[in-house]
């Protein structure tokens, strides 16, 4: 069986257990649970060389049914052929689009407003949703611990200018179409074929939106 295969086996797992460990109040149902949360620990660990105390520490601190994480992603095009991208300093420069996890008190458009002034300097205004996938079926070669969906909102630029260097990136600029295959790429965040994809929204603006 493929590591993808055992990783969405170890997601489900935890998912099962954190749920079992909200809505029961028998000792001996805790006990069970708290040991296939272990085991899913475990077995996530040594899928994505992430430590067991790290992985437990932050499963441990979840309460409730669990439900996926958000990534959102900030989409701003210039004409038919250039998207805006940045350098991720947490992965050694690489490009990817700006963003990053929803937060809690911001709707999808208010985070991607907000991922992109922080990553970028610019005012934009999220305009609408271009596509909401599910990370598992795209081609990110990292294993994530958690169940991730991707949350791409096109935004149109209002103000502000860019900026060259950010907490976060070390860089900013208009990348053409023809270079996303060059480019050293943030894979975890975004990928080639994504891109492809968000391009395609430039071109026909009334596409619908895509939805895993």
């Amino acid at each position: 069986m493929q590591n993808t295969d055992w990783l969405s086996i170890a997601q489900r797992l935890q998912s099962l257990a954190q749920a079992g460990l909200a809505y029961s109040h028998n000792l001996y149902d805790t006990e069970r649970y708290e040991e296939l949360r272990a085991l899913s620990v475990e077995i996530m660990a040594r899928l994505t060389d992430e430590p067991v105390e790290k992985l437990t520490a932050l499963f441990a601190s979840e309460t409730g049914y669990q439900t996926p994480k958000v990534d959102v992603r900030a989409v701003l095009f210039r004409g038919t052929d250039e998207i805006l991208m940045v350098q991720e300093k947490i992965d050694g420069d690489r490009w990817t689009l700006p963003g990053g996890w929803a937060d809690i008190g911001y709707s999808p458009s208010e985070t991607a407003v907000k991922e992109a002034y922080e990553e970028t300097g610019l005012h934009t205004q999220a305009v609408r949703l271009l596509a909401l996938f599910d990370k598992r079926l795209h081609p990110h070669p990292k294993p994530e611990p958690w169940y991730i969906y991707k949350c791409f909102i096109l935004c149109h630029i209002t103000g502000g200018e860019v900026l060259a260097n950010t907490a976060e990136t070390s860089g900013c600029r208009w990348v053409h179409e023809s270079e996303i295959t060059a480019l050293p790429l943030s894979v975890d965040r975004v990928t080639v074929s994504q891109l492809r994809t968000l391009f395609e929204f430039a071109r026909q603006p009334e596409k619908p939106t895509l939805c895993d």
